[in-house]
């Protein structure tokens, strides 16, 4: 009983202070002059009375009170007379008000400058800088691999702008971004359509703008707006190389007229379908990729020519121990893959090489040394038409489709099992295809299928509604159903006792981890590998037409190839040797893979760029992966 009636009285207490809150500033002053009196006045008189030499009269000692009362609470505490006395509390009060007032406004200026700072609305002064527009979960892996991109750096900065919260901003990327090195991230809350507000993030002082595609119906649209506000706030995009994405193949043309002729914009439907064709064909193919595209490992830089001036291209293969040759940038800005061995090296030209940093691709004196005996002549390979089975239907099916009749040879059939698909009425030149209506999350009629008769097995994300179709990559149901589909493959391998040849799309890097495949398996990460693309070419521009040829069906591509093709199996060799004999076949060798390793290992057997001098026992099963024409 004790114990309600005392929440009662604190209640009713709360309830009256917020009255007295609510009632305005004079109430407040009032209130609080009242008590500061009720508390001074009688402490002032105790000070007085017991004092040890206290005032003999009571109008010395009710004087001693004023005085102490005026010096506590700042009134002067003057004595005299009484219009000495009112003249000397006016002109105390004055001052108390003229006080307060400043440490007012001090206090409001400096809270205001916290709360711009806290906004993220103040100025980004640097130079030499990324700028990176727009929030999504692609700004995690562009961040990560910017930081990497930097680690030589010493005063590297990225500046974020996006309509969302710094501090929010800020928190989430220190939790997903744990180790920045001597980068350092700047956040700036803004429209980034906006061209005022995008100027907060510097963009004429920088070196790259990265747009990151946006989700929705009208993604591609704001990224396109995004990119006239970018050339609105800074006309010709100043001397930044700015990089941009966009889903839909139909928006690719307009978003690259937005970005002006110095701009690169990704597509994502057509990148992706391409990588999962490829990759169907080529499994271990995204494992490759996945080296060459990230900052941790090796990927592409340009080489001044040096002393191959002059010489072939050939020459230049075996002239790096520790880097590969793949190409030459030709002074006007065209690039070269894969050129011919006997192309002269120009003077102004530079060398594409893959190397783990820009300064470690030095040229040797004396070329690597090459065991002749060690080389075989291949036997021709005649291609035979593949089946194929393609697993679940999305917007960017029909290309995966496209690309497969570009590929294969006549004679070729596919297999598309789905709850619903369209655009398979149009005619193929190579291709056959068939449509098996069905849900691929159903062991039922997975079983139907064989699967395990197939060359290749291709898992795009399906989902039923008409939303999911328009934007696959933004429900998470999307790779749900996917990792349920893999679930019923691996099952059906295993009762088999085969290992399917599988290639998965997914949205969600780490929805991969998830996937009830085996170590090494192909997974084509739609997210990941734009962000990463946009991060490469934002650092080498000129790598948007490397990037472009790589992955279209006409020109080069990388291709794992066996290994006994090139050099005799079970003879230890230096990998110099299986560079020699690529370069005889007009093609430049730039790695292999390790049949033995292939399901184990942080690299599943996977090594680009190995030194040349070193020496590898190519086994039979073991491939060498190599850059060429098809």
């Amino acid at each position: 009983m004790a114990q309600h009636h005392t929440t009662a009285l604190r209640l009713r207490l709360r309830y009256r202070f917020d009255n007295l809150v609510a009632g305005g500033t004079a109430g407040l002053i009032g209130w609080l002059a009242l008590v500061c009196l009720t508390v001074v006045i009688p402490a002032s008189a105790v000070l007085v009375w017991s004092d040890r030499t206290p005032p003999t009269t009571l109008s010395g000692r009710l004087t001693a009170v004023w005085v102490s009362v005026g010096q506590t609470l700042k009134l002067g505490g003057a004595v005299g007379s009484p219009l000495h006395v009112l003249a000397s509390v006016a002109l105390a009060l004055v001052a108390l008000l003229f006080v307060s007032t400043l440490v007012s406004l001090i206090t409001t200026g400096i809270n205001q400058r916290l709360m711009s700072l806290r906004r993220g609305h103040s100025t980004v002064l640097e130079a030499g800088h990324t700028v990176v527009l727009g929030w999504s979960d692609q700004v995690f892996p562009v961040v990560g691999e910017l930081v990497a991109a930097n680690a030589n750096r010493r005063r590297a900065a990225v500046a974020l702008l996006a309509p969302k919260d710094k501090v929010e901003m800020e928190d989430e990327i220190a939790a997903r971004v744990t180790d920045r090195g001597t980068t350092r991230i700047i956040c700036r809350n803004g429209g980034i359509t906006d061209p005022a507000e995008l100027c907060r993030v510097s963009p004429r002082t920088a070196k790259a703008v990265l747009v990151l595609p946006s989700g929705g119906d009208a993604g591609d649209a704001h990224v396109v707006k995004t990119l006239l506000a970018l050339d609105a706030a800074v006309p010709g995009k100043g001397g930044a190389v700015v990089v941009a994405a966009v889903r839909d193949t139909r928006n690719h043309l307009t978003a690259r007229l937005a970005a002006g002729p110095g701009g690169h914009v990704l597509c994502v439907d057509d990148i992706v379908a391409r990588l999962l064709v490829q990759t169907a064909r080529q499994p271990g193919l995204s494992l490759v990729y996945q080296e060459l595209l990230d900052f941790e490992g090796d990927e592409f830089y340009t080489v001044a020519a040096g002393g191959l001036v002059g010489r072939a291209f050939g020459e230049a293969l075996l002239s790096f121990a520790t880097s590969s040759a793949v190409g030459l940038l030709r002074a006007d800005g065209g690039v070269a893959l894969n050129p011919d061995p006997g192309t002269p090296i120009r003077a102004g030209d530079r060398i594409i090489v893959i190397s783990q940093d820009d300064d470690t691709a030095a040229q040797l004196d004396v070329a690597c040394r090459v065991e002749e005996e060690a080389i075989v002549t291949p036997c021709p390979r005649s291609a035979v038409p593949e089946r194929l089975l393609l697993l679940g239907w999305n917007r960017r099916a029909p290309l995966v489709v496209e690309q497969l009749d570009q590929y294969v040879v006549p004679g070729s059939t596919l297999d598309v099992v789905a709850l619903g698909a369209s655009d398979l009425d149009k005619p193929r030149q190579r291709l056959e295809v068939t449509f098996h209506g069905g849900d691929i999350t159903d062991p039922v009629v997975l079983a139907k299928l064989d699967v395990s008769s197939y060359d290749s097995v291709i898992v795009i994300g399906e989902e039923t509604g008409p939303a999911a179709e328009a934007e696959p990559e933004s429900d998470p149901r999307t790779d749900d159903r996917t990792l349920v589909t893999l679930l019923h493959l691996r099952a059906i391998g295993e009762a088999a006792q085969r290992e399917l040849s599988l290639t998965t799309e997914m949205s969600d890097d780490g929805n991969r981890l998830l996937a009830p495949a085996r170590e090494g398996a192909d997974f084509i990460v739609s997210g990941r590998l734009i962000s990463l693309l946009m991060t490469q070419i934002s650092e080498s521009p000129h790598l948007a037409l490397v990037f472009d040829e790589l992955f279209s069906a006409e020109g080069n591509e990388l291709y794992l190839k066996p290994a006994s093709d090139y050099v005799r199996a079970g003879s230890e060799v230096s990998f110099a040797t299986a560079v020699e004999a690529a370069r005889r076949r007009g093609e430049c060798a730039v790695g292999y893979r390790m049949r033995a390793r292939a399901a184990t290992g942080p690299d599943f057997g996977v090594r680009i760029n190995p030194d040349k001098r070193q020496r590898v026992r190519f086994a039979e099963g073991d491939w060498l992966i190599v850059l060429a024409e098809d």
